[in-house]
């Protein structure tokens, strides 16, 4: 049994000062960090992750994700856009632990990590199954939005996943317990 970590979209704007902040991003962001500093330094109390790896929202010309009109539900206001610092990971995490990155979004609204790729074109699923993996822990931003959808993809790829619920941040109290309830009911185990 091998695990991973998979932080998601742990970006300037989505935490506090961003164009799309979530309250307690940043917060999220410090105490993530902090956990990669004592895995990384093989800390005995630290988690047994084999890997751990990122996602980034990495947006180009998504089409009608960006709206000047957003409803917030399939629209947003622009945000994560390719050589702006929002996009770039927020100052409270060290993404040197990262073994790998997969950037999603370019050119279309994507919301989970599996519809990411690396730079040279690895996805999400098909790079942790090369590193041997079957186990996953979730966590990053939004709870109620990448969260989710990464970790219910995480259990429909076949991986044996854990959402990290203190590692996280989410949009809204009543989104945030609506998406803890379908990633139960998926399989997901929240920790």
């Amino acid at each position: 049994m091998l695990r991973a970590l998979i932080v998601v979209d742990v970006q300037n704007d989505f935490c506090e000062g961003g164009s799309l902040a979530v309250p307690g991003g940043a917060e999220a962001a410090f105490r993530i960090s902090e956990m990669l500093h004592h895995w990384s330094g093989k800390d005995p109390k630290a988690p047994d992750y084999h890997v751990a790896v990122a996602t980034r929202d990495h947006h180009v010309d998504p089409g009608d994700h960006f709206s000047d009109r957003p409803d917030f539900d399939r629209s947003w206001p622009p945000h994560c856009v390719v050589g702006t610092d929002g996009e770039a990971f927020h100052p409270n995490l060290d993404p040197q632990p990262f073994d790998a990155v997969f950037l999603k979004g370019e050119h279309a609204a994507a919301y989970s990590g599996f519809e990411g790729r690396t730079t040279d074109g690895s996805t999400l699923a098909d790079w942790l199954r090369g590193h041997d993996i079957t186990h996953v822990d979730v966590c990053g931003i939004a709870t109620d939005y990448c969260v989710r959808a990464t970790a219910l993809d995480a259990v429909k790829a076949g991986f044996d996943t854990r959402l990290l619920r203190r590692l996280c941040a989410g949009v809204a109290p009543q989104s945030t317990d609506r998406a803890l309830g379908e990633m139960q009911d998926a399989g997901v185990r929240l920790q």
